[in-house]
């Protein structure tokens, strides 16, 4: 398959200027770019080569990227293709939101009751729509939600989702998720459902 690059800022890939590393985690490593084609910003994620080197677990990947990207929703952020570098480096191109992370605004200060409940809403609506759509997120965590400046919440990183049809299901044995926010059965491997989320 080759060696997969390291992408850096500064860096054009595709029709995508890389700008600045937003985060990296066991799920990769995101950015915000510019695409070039639409004159848009967006945030890349590379995912590690790990994921994608089995051709088994990249077409599982794949596909439950696919069901993700199939998401539309207010409180879901968009996903808006999944593409590969030339040595076969896969990245999924999402939309970039301007705010900060729950987990941020969280750091920064206490939290009205009123504030609170328009957020859990606002999750609760996104979730409801992904499993009603067929998709569990796994790993729901402030980080792992965006207050943008307009005051939506959006769920991002659906990097480690899973979509329920029995062709996609997780195999048993794997641990995948952030440790701190783990359902019991994702701690222990087990198969994750809706109740996960």
């Amino acid at each position: 398959m080759g060696v997969h690059m390291d992408p850096a800022a500064g860096r054009k890939i595709g029709n995508y200027m890389l700008q600045e590393q937003l985060g990296a985690g066991g799920m990769g490593i995101v950015f915000r770019a510019e695409d070039l084609k639409l004159r848009r910003t967006v945030a890349l994620k590379f995912l590690p080569p790990h994921l994608t080197s089995d051709p088994l677990q990249r077409e599982q990947l794949l596909r439950e990227a696919r069901a993700a990207s199939k998401l539309d929703h207010v409180n879901i952020g968009t996903i808006y293709s999944i593409e590969e570098t030339e040595d076969g480096q896969i990245f999924i191109v999402m939309a970039r939101y301007e705010g900060e992370t729950l987990k941020a605004r969280i750091r920064r200060g206490s939290i009205t009751a009123t504030e609170v409940e328009n957020i859990a809403l606002q999750i609760a609506e996104g979730l409801q729509s992904a499993h009603s759509n067929g998709v569990i997120h796994r790993d729901i965590k402030p980080s792992n939600m965006m207050l943008t400046s307009q005051g939506v919440v959006k769920i991002i990183d659906f990097g480690l989702a899973r979509a329920l049809e029995p062709e996609t299901q997780t195999l048993s044995g794997k641990v995948t998720g952030t440790a701190a926010y783990m359902s019991p059965e994702q701690a222990q491997g087990k198969q994750a459902d809706q109740r996960s989320d």
